[in-house]
């Protein structure tokens, strides 16, 4: 069987969370831990602060991939038992800032992907479209928190459409298509979603097609309500 890195930091150290998490404290630690680091939340001509956030975001997403499922997790732990990790003092992210090559298959900020599929047979070709599957999973969960997406349909509410047009009127136009930036700006909120829906797009889809500089307003005004509702973030 496939080993571990030894240099790979603890999944918990990364989310923030002890070894005895609960699932639900699991995933509530990696919707904070992906806003913090998700690297659309710095522009994207900030080469050496992006590629540094896209590290700590691969990491954080392993270190769920790792945690969230009970094979996985039963597994680590085995791992664990056997191969002393980083110290829990020792900073996580510490490699994440080091200008690291990247390596085929991801290098050392995929090593849960690595070692889970190398070992099961599985394509580390599809790692990105699971890192997406997850973001996009509690991304949405998270507006729907918030009454900014339907559930069920997981659809922009009107809420929704009134915080991109706070963010940028030329954004709704730009997800309207062939509407000019300043008259999308100001039309009503309930009738531009009324444009989304009849699309059916769901709002992880609509964030996915703002502008980068929308998407890290979008980004820090949902993590400024998330981290609201925890104290001591």
């Amino acid at each position: 069987m496939k080993s571990l890195n030894q240099r790979c930091p603890p999944p918990d150290a990364i989310l923030e969370i002890s070894e005895a998490a609960t699932t639900a404290q699991i995933r509530d630690a990696y919707k904070r831990a992906a806003l913090k680091t998700h690297p659309d939340r710095v522009p994207a001509d900030s080469s050496s602060e992006r590629a540094s956030r896209t590290r700590k975001f691969q990491l954080v997403n392993d270190a769920y991939y790792t945690l969230s499922d009970a094979t996985r997790r039963r597994d680590y732990d085995a791992q664990r038992k056997l191969f002393t990790p980083p110290t829990p003092e020792a900073d996580p992210f510490a490699e994440a800032d080091e200008d690291i090559p990247r390596q085929p298959g991801g290098g050392p900020f995929s090593w849960a992907w690595n070692f889970f599929n190398n070992q099961s047979g599985g394509n580390a070709g599809n790692r990105e479209q699971t890192e997406n599957a997850q973001f996009s999973d509690v991304f949405e969960e998270m507006m729907r928190e918030e009454g900014l997406a339907e559930d069920g349909t997981n659809r922009p509410t009107i809420k929704f459409w009134s915080m991109v047009g706070g963010v940028s009127g030329g954004a709704l136009g730009f997800i309207v298509a062939n509407v000019p930036g300043l008259v999308a700006g100001a039309v009503a909120g309930n009738r531009l979603g009324a444009v989304r829906d009849a699309k059916g797009k769901s709002v992880y889809a609509v964030f996915q097609e703002l502008p980068q500089g929308d998407r890290a307003r979008l980004l820090s005004q949902l993590a400024s309500r998330v981290f609201s509702h925890v104290t001591g973030i």
